[in-house]
């Protein structure tokens, strides 16, 4: 799929498309129930394929794509992310062997995260991973000395440490995002030492810099200035100390609409103003062949899932409406961990083909899970009117941070399962 930037209208067709997103009426809910049982995650391979050719419609030629594999692991996913091409951005050892199962290119592979212990790093640089990003002076040396003992030189990003960005948040905890915390890469004048620790090294091949920016963002204006600032200190550093800049990363933060009163983001917008930036980098010495990647995960998968609960009891209490159905906290948990409800749907008595159930009655219902624990609500008060026992109900925009985040053995409960579709 290939769109020139100055197609406007095609941007704006492509930026609103409907088909970006899951569409319920495709699926025979009460079929999938009968056979998965309920609670189940359901991914529509078709959306996330469609959402990766939107992306690389608006993105310059320089910009290269990696999958962050934290916003889902599910191994059909990984596994068309693969066939695809795309890289894969990893936060783990764990994750680092999942890509590799489903197919990476280990050379698209850029290693990202605090906390990597040494046998992770051996492991990154045995299966040759084509980025390491590195995090701390004391990653650094780790790194070096792993890449002595086994003989290889590794290619590397320095982090650097952001404390004006803007992440998933409780009212006391930054889920996504450091808040100035320090805990995400290193501050100017470590990373500056550690460049010339990393130029001066045998072992370690300095690629360029990594810097994340913020999570879930619908701003196209801050995702493009971004961009252009982590770029313009990558520059800057070069220039400083004398090395090619190969790679500016700029992490991932490209975000999706949890209400309806949300606008998604503006790809149109986006593909203007990052090709405007790639033709300035064009005319530059220093940033002419530099390659810029970009870390979508939530933006490619999340509106690609659903979680579909199925209602086992209501009842009212002081005048209040409650449905309790038979998933919760323990499969979905961000909900509640960002204090950000998500969308859910009424499937109805049948659910035969996505099929949405009337709302004739706007009662505010609450949508309370089975575990043994207040925190445990899908939604408050939400005005679709009370279901019936044995409904179903689907949270949408489920793809991403869903089951992956949760805490799924709290109470012993049975797992959901994922199923994977495509049409």
């Amino acid at each position: 799929m290939s769109l020139a930037v100055s197609d406007r209208g095609a941007l704006d067709r492509l930026a609103s498309a409907s088909d970006l997103d899951l569409d319920l009426q495709a699926f025979d809910f009460a079929e999938l129930a009968r056979r998965h049982d309920t609670p189940f995650y359901l991914y529509d391979l078709s959306v996330v394929g469609r959402r990766i050719a939107a992306l690389r419609a608006v993105l310059p030629d320089r910009f290269r794509l990696a999958y962050a594999v934290k916003a889902n692991p599910n191994p059909g996913l990984l596994a068309r992310m693969a066939a695809t091409g795309l890289g894969g951005d990893i936060a783990s050892g764990g994750e680092l062997e999942r890509v590799l199962a489903a197919g990476f290119d280990p050379n698209q592979i850029v290693f990202t995260g605090p906390g990597k212990r040494d046998s992770e790093l051996a492991a990154a640089v045995e299966a040759g991973v084509g980025l390491i990003t590195v995090e701390s002076p004391n990653e650094l040396r780790r790194l070096e000395s792993i890449a002595e003992a086994a003989g290889r030189r590794v290619a590397i990003l320095l982090r650097r440490s952001l404390d004006q960005n803007a992440g998933e948040t409780t009212e006391t905890t930054r889920i996504i995002g450091d808040a100035g915390a320090g805990k995400f890469g290193m501050d100017d004048d470590d990373l500056r030492a550690s460049a010339r620790l990393a130029l001066g090294s045998p072992w370690l091949d300095l690629h360029g810099i990594h810097a994340f920016g913020a999570s879930n963002v619908l701003d196209a204006e801050a995702i493009i200035g971004h961009v252009q600032r982590t770029m313009a200190f990558g520059r800057e550093l070069a220039l400083e100390l004398g090395f090619p800049l190969r790679v500016v990363d700029a992490g991932g933060g490209l975000g999706i609409p949890y209400a309806d009163d949300e606008a998604p983001l503006d790809l149109a917008r986006l593909a203007v103003g990052l090709a405007d930036a790639a033709e300035r980098w064009s005319s530059d010495p220093l940033t002419v062949q530099t390659e810029v990647l970009v870390e979508p995960g939530r933006f490619l998968v999340g509106p690609a899932g659903v979680y579909v609960t199925r209602v086992v009891d209501t009842k009212r209490v002081r005048g209040r409406a409650i449905a309790i159905v038979d998933g919760g906290i323990n499969h979905l948990l961000r909900p509640v961990l960002v204090g950000q409800p998500q969308r859910i749907c009424r499937l109805g008595p049948g659910a035969g083909r996505g099929h949405r159930s009337p709302a004739h009655d706007p009662e505010p219902v609450t949508i309370a899970g089975p575990l043994c624990t207040g925190l445990d609500i899908l939604a408050r008060d939400l005005p679709i009117g009370m279901p019936a026992v044995g409904e179903l109900l689907a949270v949408l925009d489920a793809g991403a941070y869903g089951y992956t985040e949760s805490m799924p053995f709290f109470l012993s409960r049975p797992l959901p399962a994922e199923v994977i579709a495509e049409r």
